[in-house]
């Protein structure tokens, strides 16, 4: 039993025809008949009978459709509650994100939310970490959406909530499909940094490199672009090699046609994972509907 084989169930009851209900529901006069006969069998009893008045229910039926219907009034009931506390949340929401997040999970979980909250106004602005930390301290957006290291997040000030997502990530290095670095299984900076590199100049990656070169002397670098796809695309004709966190290899088009190649990257300074997440303010008048916000990401 479905909730459209009560929505015909009602129908026929209703108007004591088939051919009438399906003209109604806009559907065949075969399909009411065929999903009542499939309740009669599911139930082991006749539902309906025909006679001089119409399409009416049996003895037997009477019961059983009763029942069905308190079933259906129900189910309206609690889809028109739903629909209250969807309507109660009001106003905008004014979102700062990392690129990582910006072009992987943001996307998804934005399309779900205005399909359920249509009537809030959501601002998205893209940015670097520390930015986003700063639009949130200073109120000036309602959410921040980050990626950190994994044994930070206790040194954000008292008043920060941090929701942590499921997912961490990881580094990885990029290569031509072409490159001899694709035969490996996992790679250390250490081993290619002789290779040239085509860097994605986020202060993030900058700050990476910059700790590497201090310890262990400058790495070949043609040149740095803060357009993730610019660098990919570099990447795929030869033009170097490169570095992404593995949030931002997700459903990858350079990656999954295979005109790059992506390797795991472990050791100094990339021996760590990123956990990514969403900050805002305790005293944030919107917390309410950003705490409802962040449940998208988890679906």
């Amino acid at each position: 039993m479905n909730f459209e084989q009560l929505e015909y169930l009602k129908e026929v009851i209703e108007t004591k025809s088939m051919s009438i209900a399906a003209k109604n529901l806009h559907v065949t006069q075969s399909a009411i008949s065929q999903s009542i006969s499939l309740l009669e069998k599911e139930f082991g009893v006749q539902l309906f009978k025909r006679s001089r008045n119409g399409t009416i229910p049996t003895e037997e039926g009477k019961n059983i459709i009763t029942k069905a219907l308190e079933i259906l009034i129900k189910t309206d009931e609690l889809k028109e509650e739903i629909q209250s506390l969807k309507s109660s949340y009001i106003g905008e929401l004014k979102i700062a994100t990392v690129p990582s997040i910006f072009m992987t999970y943001l996307p998804k979980a934005l399309s779900k939310f205005k399909k359920d909250f249509p009537q809030i106004k959501v601002t998205i602005m893209e940015m670097e970490n520390k930015e986003v930390i700063e639009e949130v301290n200073e109120n000036r957006v309602d959410l921040g959406l980050i990626a950190v290291l994994n044994s930070v997040k206790h040194k954000f000030p008292e008043h920060f909530s941090f929701h942590a997502f499921h997912s961490q990530g990881t580094f990885n290095v990029i290569v031509p499909k072409d490159s001899i670095l694709a035969i490996n299984k996992e790679l250390q900076l250490m081993d290619i940094r002789e290779y040239p590199f085509v860097i994605y100049g986020k202060n993030f990656y900058n700050n990476l490199i910059e700790d590497f070169e201090k310890e262990y002397g400058p790495i070949n670098i043609i040149f740095k672009s803060t357009n993730s796809e610019v660098i990919k695309k570099s990447v795929s004709e030869g033009i170097g090699i490169s570095l992404f966190s593995s949030m931002m290899l997700i459903d990858d088009p350079y990656l999954e046609s295979g005109r790059i190649i992506s390797i795991p990257l472990k050791g100094y300074p990339l021996n760590f994972n990123l956990l990514f997440g969403g900050i805002y303010s305790k005293n944030r008048s919107q917390s309410r509907l950003i705490k409802k916000f962040l449940e998208y990401f988890e679906e």
